[in-house]
């Protein structure tokens, strides 16, 4: 009985983001393209407490413990880690890339930096958007970073890894902040 509830809830699933992405004419060969796998909206979030801007992010618990395992670690050797953006829905998604459309963005160019809706780590709830003190948030200065470097070192004994490294293989703009809590 679990596996047919858990089947026609992905269907469910797959035909929503089908047709929030159709809307957003995000067509599937562009989706194929990229090579991204849909990504299962989280339905439990606990909190991480606040980002840079006090908004309340949150993360699956088990990637919360370890992403405040990690901050705690991190502060024992001097590094600042400090979130930007972490759990975000399949709809604020299409918000983001709705908002570019309407600035006149060209659909490819904006997949290159935001996901399509369905497609976002974002929405496991086990990705989140890094920065540290005195960096632009959200751009590659941020490899330049002590934090940048202590997370290249260590966020894998936490489970966590960077999603797209330079010239990844889904064509999505390097982004040294973007890290995902991979379940072991």
């Amino acid at each position: 009985m679990t596996f047919i509830f858990s089947y026609f809830k992905k269907r469910r699933y797959l035909h929503r983001i089908s047709v929030i992405n159709k809307s957003l004419e995000i067509h599937q060969d562009l989706l194929k393209r990229r090579a991204i796998p849909v990504q299962m909206e989280a339905s439990t979030l606990v909190s991480i407490g606040p980002d840079i801007y006090q908004r309340d992010q949150r993360m699956i618990p088990e990637a919360a413990q370890a992403w405040r395992e990690m901050v705690r670690s991190a502060a024992n050797d001097d590094i600042e880690l400090q979130a930007v953006s972490a759990f975000r829905s399949i709809d604020y998604q299409a918000g983001i890339v709705s908002r570019k459309l309407e600035k006149g963005e060209d659909v490819e160019d904006i997949l290159r930096v935001s996901a399509a809706p369905g497609y976002s780590e974002h929405h496991t709830g086990r990705a989140i958007d890094i920065t540290a003190p005195g960096f632009a948030v959200l751009e590659e200065e941020f490899e330049k970073s002590a934090a940048f470097q202590w997370l290249t070192s260590h966020a894998g004994e936490f489970g966590f890894s960077m999603s797209f490294p330079r010239d990844n293989p889904h064509g999505v703009a390097y982004e040294p902040w973007h890290w995902a809590w991979k379940i072991r």
